[in-house]
């Protein structure tokens, strides 16, 4: 009779996790097949196919309203998975935030030493993606569980500073009426230098010389908030057009053969039709920042770098409540 050997920390860890966070997955291997698989998934399933595109920049999405969690990698979709997010107390913030800190054997040091298997942190006070419990509702602390085997893959894909956007609102009817791309929802947020009265725009790429850019438009506030590895570079003053230019997320894809790199939308809440369109530039050229200021971010923009064009407001002095944009304040 054969033996089969299984280290012992899985062993431990598969008593520990409830068995829906064990389910297994599917593969794909063309968009076609991904997408009627995806349309169907059941709690704690899972679609995954990184032949589509094998390379590239990778984005995360997670949709609050639907519990489900989406990976593009060079702005294609590559994977889908069912999800859990924060119940009630404990909600699920959502907003633009960029991967922290990566554990595989990661243990929360608040509740009760629990195992959190392929940890990838969201925010320093606890928010993260990793392996836990799928019973096909938010039952979560604030973290979003995948699958262990779909968290294990999506681990070996990210790498620190990716970019992850939470949007939607957990408990909302999936195909009613969205809450806004990235409904402001509290979470804690990095540190705030607001522009001075005379000071169309700040600059200082300096402060974090490499790593995945995310650029944040407030129409409702008119700025623009560049970000690079979770730290702030530069802020300015912005007008932003009413057409199309309303709540959206794009990401600059590095172009094909024959083809040049180019903005192209991301499906998110509301906007799902959007995916894999290519931004109309007729469109973008109408947005009005200081020159130099938009000098300095086209020369910063890489193969990877996610937009996200918004009404929710990211300024302190703003009415309501605030997005959560890449929070990233010094690790505690």
């Amino acid at each position: 009779m054969a033996l089969h050997l299984v280290p012992l920390g899985f062993v431990t860890l598969s008593l520990l996790l409830p068995a829906s966070a064990l389910a297994q997955g599917a593969r794909a291997s063309s968009p076609v097949e991904l997408a009627r698989q995806a349309e169907r998934l059941k709690p704690g399933e899972w679609v995954w196919a990184p032949e589509i595109s094998p390379q590239g920049p990778v984005l995360v999405t997670v949709d609050l309203s639907a519990q489900t969690a989406t990976v593009y990698r060079n702005g294609v979709r590559i994977g889908v998975t069912t999800v859990s997010s924060g119940k009630a107390g404990h909600e699920t913030p959502t907003g633009v935030f960029t991967i922290l800190q990566k554990d595989p054997h990661h243990r929360s040091s608040t509740y009760n030493n629990a195992p959190m298997p392929y940890q990838e942190r969201l925010t320093w006070d606890g928010v993260a993606l990793h392996a836990g419990g799928l019973p096909g509702y938010p039952e979560s602390h604030g973290c979003v569980h995948l699958p262990l085997e779909f968290s294990k893959l999506l681990f070996g894909t990210t790498r620190l500073g990716g970019t992850v956007i939470v949007s939607g609102r957990a408990g909302a009817l999936v195909g009613g009426a969205s809450a806004g791309v990235l409904e402001p929802e509290g979470g804690s947020r990095g540190p705030h230098v607001p522009l001075a009265p005379d000071e169309s725009y700040r600059w200082q790429p300096e402060l974090s010389p490499s790593g995945p850019l995310t650029i944040t438009l407030s129409r409702s506030d008119g700025r623009a908030i560049v970000m690079r590895n979770g730290i702030e570079i530069g802020r300015a003053r912005v007008t932003l057009p009413d057409q199309s230019f309303e709540t959206h997320v794009l990401t600059y894809v590095a172009g094909g053969a024959g083809t040049e790199p180019h903005w192209a939308y991301v499906a998110v809440p509301g906007h799902e039709g959007d995916e894999g369109r290519p931004l109309d530039m007729s469109v973008a050229d109408k947005a009005r920042m200081p020159e130099a200021f938009r000098k300095a971010v086209l020369g910063a923009i890489v193969p990877g770098t996610t937009m996200l064009v918004t009404q929710a407001p990211v300024l302190p002095a703003s009415s309501g409540g605030k997005l959560t944009v890449l929070a990233s304040e010094a690790a505690k």
